[in-house]
């Protein structure tokens, strides 16, 4: 029996007790659960008290095509059970047209046991992968109080409750975390949360930018300043006024400019390039990092009284690899995101796609996560996203493991298994049936394991 196989609740349907005897009993020789009932009337009281995970039943029960009522039943629950209708030769037009009204598939008599066994095996993947996308869906309603940041992990829920709790104040944050990590979200977040979230929260990008032309940015300018200054303009303090300015990698801001700016921190004033007026703001400031300024101003590339005016409340954001347990709900929300944009109608993501997105090491974080499930979503033929549509970087190598995976060359079966149970534990944060499902054996295969190992 294979361990792969998704156990499941199964409800047989059929007017004829020793068939659906000997249907019931080929499934539960494969780690399935049966229910049996003999007619449409006891079917629907099953299906009114009871979830299914996959329904199969015969087309015509006491000379009526009561399988098409019980398939009419079944799309009364939520999420739908697959349908299988076993048919005699005769019915097999009858069995087409309910594929159109959504049966999964029909089987001819007398039964092929090994097909049957098959197609059922393959409904009961499809309805686990349809029960993840409905508990994902949850999750995301559920998810959505602070902006719909995405995340139920511990270490996203830590920094969402300090995000909550910094927001209504006027105090400086600092958010610090690798590239990719969402700080322009957080920032949008805060301010939005906050009591000046009805006026504009204005962004910066410090990156690269000269001082002269920070300088122009920030504090704007008069006419004539310098040579195309045609008109006055005002800089992002005066356009963010009453709001909220955020300034990412302000770690890269020249030091000049970090004295300039720390000047307007502790007067409010801007003086724009090309005159003497200072001009009076009121700003919330947020900025944002993805170096250790620490480290920084130890090696005086950055004011270390700047650093302590901006670092009111510092939130350092969880890189994606310190929080794989939120993968598969941010593939969900993407791949939602991206069919609207596209047009598609992707339903899940392939067991072994999912174990590749969960394993590879993300060091673009959010940012590459959601570039590589948008590839997935254009290139995706189906209605599933296959290893085949990854981007080539998480593919396996030619010749090794994929990036991110442990090199477990040089040790035993044994010792490679251990290991492999223990960082997928690790990865998912200790669900063990996620772990099975990315394992690709049974739960209680995975428990036995754990035990044999010692690794719960």
């Amino acid at each position: 029996m294979a361990d792969s196989i998704h156990k499941s609740q199964i409800l047989v349907i059929d007017d004829e007790r020793e068939h659906a005897e000997v249907m019931c009993e080929a499934l539960v020789r494969q780690g399935h659960r049966c229910d049996v009932t003999y007619s449409l009337a006891q079917a629907r009281d099953k299906l009114q008290h009871k979830a299914y995970d996959i329904i199969v039943t015969d087309l015509v029960m006491e000379g009526r095509r009561d399988g098409l009522l019980v398939l009419e039943a079944a799309a009364s629950q939520t999420p739908t059970p697959p349908v299988i209708l076993v048919t005699a030769h005769a019915d097999i037009p009858t069995c087409k047209e309910a594929l159109s009204q959504g049966a999964y598939d029909y089987i001819e008599k007398p039964l092929d046991l090994e097909y049957f066994r098959a197609q059922v095996n393959r409904a009961a993947e499809r309805m686990a992968l349809e029960k993840q996308n409905h508990a994902l869906r949850e999750q995301l309603v559920h998810n959505s109080g602070f902006e719909g940041i995405i995340g139920t992990s511990q270490a996203m829920q830590q920094v969402l409750q300090m995000a909550r709790q910094v927001a209504p104040s006027d105090i400086p944050v600092l958010l610090t975390g690798e590239s990719g990590t969402g700080k322009e979200l957080f920032a949008r977040a805060i301010h939005n949360h906050s009591r000046r979230g009805k006026n504009r929260m204005v962004p910066l990008n410090c990156a690269g930018l000269s001082e002269s032309i920070l300088e122009d940015e920030l504090f704007g300018h008069v006419r004539g300043a310098f040579t195309g200054a045609t008109s006055d303009r005002e800089g992002r303090f005066e356009h963010a006024d009453r709001g909220t300015l955020f300034l990412d990698e302000i770690g890269d801001m020249p030091l000049t400019m970090q004295a300039k700016l720390l000047r307007v921190l502790e007067n409010g004033e801007v003086v724009r390039v090309g005159s003497n007026e200072p001009r009076q703001v009121n700003v919330r400031f947020i900025s944002a990092t993805n170096r250790n300024l620490e480290q920084a101003v130890e090696e005086k590339h950055f004011r270390e009284d700047l650093y302590f005016r901006i670092k009111g409340v510092t939130i350092r954001l969880p890189a994606l690899r310190e929080r794989r347990e939120d993968i598969p709900l941010l593939i969900h929300y993407f791949i939602e995101q991206f069919n609207r944009k596209y047009n598609k109608e992707i339903t899940a993501v392939e067991p072994q796609a999912q174990q590749m997105l969960m394993g590879y090491g993300w060091p673009g974080n959010v940012r590459q996560l959601r570039n590589a499930v948008e590839n997935m979503v254009v290139l995706a033929q189906g209605e599933r996203l296959s290893a085949s549509t990854l981007p080539v970087e998480i593919q396996p190598r030619a010749g090794g493991a994929s990036s991110g995976m442990n090199n477990l060359v040089g040790i035993s079966i044994e010792q490679a298994e251990k290991e492999l149970i223990r960082n997928t534990l690790k990865m998912v944060n200790g669900n063990r049936e996620q772990a099975s499902e990315i394992l690709g054996i049974g739960e209680r295969t995975l428990y036995r394991k754990i035990k044999e190992y010692e690794l719960g």
